[in-house]
């Protein structure tokens, strides 16, 4: 069985009530089932995590560098910026999908740019939900390819 960690990067946790214009009116905990629902059909174990804080998602990253075959991450805001994120992410060799609710390359030109996106194995956004449905089944296909 498969072990991919899912992060979910600033803000998310105000899913639902943050800008629904923008994001959509689901919860990060209902994101996170969704998830669940899909790992589950898959036999895929899912670690799911959220932080606002860019040393926490790092730690995370690390901590679970052997215990998992693949990282799912919304970095949120830290997309556009955060090289430490990358470099992060980098590091451990793993594969990883980059996720975004909204369609990050028709917002403002700020958030156009991903610093994450060239150690990932593809960047899924402006599906909301399924984005992240979508990349974790990529995970799960490469994952099984590889085996």
């Amino acid at each position: 069985m498969f072990a991919i960690l899912v992060l979910h990067g600033p803000n998310l946790n105000l899913l639902g009530e943050r800008e629904p214009s923008i994001y959509g009116t689901l919860t990060l905990q209902q994101i996170n089932e969704a998830l669940r629902d899909q790992a589950a059909r898959s036999g895929v174990k899912l670690e799911i995590e959220q932080s606002n804080h860019e040393g926490v998602l790092i730690d995370l990253i690390q901590d679970h560098r052997k215990t998992v075959q693949a990282i799912l991450i919304n970095p949120g805001a830290f997309t556009h910026y955060s090289y430490a994120l990358r470099d992060a992410l980098a590091a451990v060799a793993l594969p990883v999908a980059e996720v975004h609710l909204s369609d990050i390359h028709k917002r403002e030109s700020f958030r156009r740019t991903s610093v994450i996106a060239d150690v990932c194995l593809a960047q899924i956004s402006g599906q909301g939900l399924n984005s992240y449905l979508q990349g974790l089944q990529l995970l799960v296909d490469y994952l099984e390819k590889k085996r």
